[in-house]
């Protein structure tokens, strides 16, 4: 797919993965439509890019409130979308299922899997009449392989590539294209947003955190060559091969080597 005057919806727009999309996007000649839930971040965002190729929306996508209300305004806006990127994301907190409250766990999942399912829900009858589109949904390394005191970020991230797999099985004889990504572990500020504290071994995985712009640079280009599944950075390539090989071993030693 050609990116020049694709019309692009870009969630978690203000940060991190989602910044980096935006700029990479802008630079290939698409239009942007950026959403975060935090106003500051996308204000400097427009401050950086002076672009009147972006427009920005303050979008909690844990609210399908919001995003019905977003999807009024993009109409006005920007008439149609060719391409929605679902990238926002949040994880928890480093604890086990158990010690974990009900309100953190909705969060987690209203994030991670209802906001980008209601996303393409909404927006799907419109890319279905486009003469090309394409639904790009950002799941985790997290979401093939469970990481310890991470269980509900893992399913969220799992059900969100179980949503996406089924939409490209849907989706086959139409015009949209839909595409799953699993970053392992970016040098963004994932934690902080999360309002999280992360164990100084958490991240001690032995591979270098892939730079947020390496990944947006994977995933555009992914989109302009109609891949349907994209793994970012050392990490992620090594346990999808270490799981499928030997799933215990690989569980086994993660939890060894978080719990140090």
């Amino acid at each position: 797919m050609r990116l020049n005057g694709k019309k692009v919806i870009v969630t978690g727009a203000g940060n991190g993965i989602g910044k980096e999309l935006v700029l990479t996007l802008l630079s290939k000649g698409a239009i942007v439509a950026g959403l975060d839930v935090n106003k500051a971040a996308l204000d400097a965002l427009e401050d950086e890019v002076k672009s009147d190729r972006l427009k920005t929306y303050v979008v909690d996508v844990s609210k399908k409130s919001n995003i019905e209300g977003f999807y009024e305004k993009f109409k006005t806006d920007f008439e149609h979308a060719d391409i929605l990127i679902n990238n926002a994301g949040i994880i928890q907190p480093f604890k086990n299922v158990t010690d974990l409250d009900d309100e953190t766990i909705e969060r987690v999942m209203n994030i991670n899997f209802y906001g980008p399912m209601n996303l393409t829900r909404i927006f799907l009858k419109d890319l279905l009449k486009r003469p090309e589109a394409y639904v790009v949904n950002v799941s985790s390394m997290g979401g093939f392989f469970p990481f310890p005191s991470q269980t509900v970020y893992g399913a969220s991230k799992a059900a969100l590539k179980i949503f996406t797999e089924g939409l490209y099985a849907e989706l086959l004889n139409t015009h949209v294209k839909v595409m799953v990504v699993f970053p392992g572990g970016c040098a963004t500020n994932i934690t902080k947003n999360s309002k999280v504290r992360v164990k100084k071994s958490a991240g001690n995985s032995g591979y270098k955190m892939t730079p947020p712009w390496v990944a947006a640079e994977k995933i555009v280009k992914g989109i302009e060559k109609d891949k349907f599944k994209v793994f970012i950075g050392q990490d992620a390539n090594f346990m999808r091969m270490f799981y499928k090989f030997n799933s215990k071993l690989a569980i086994k030693t993660i939890n060894n080597a978080m719990n140090k």
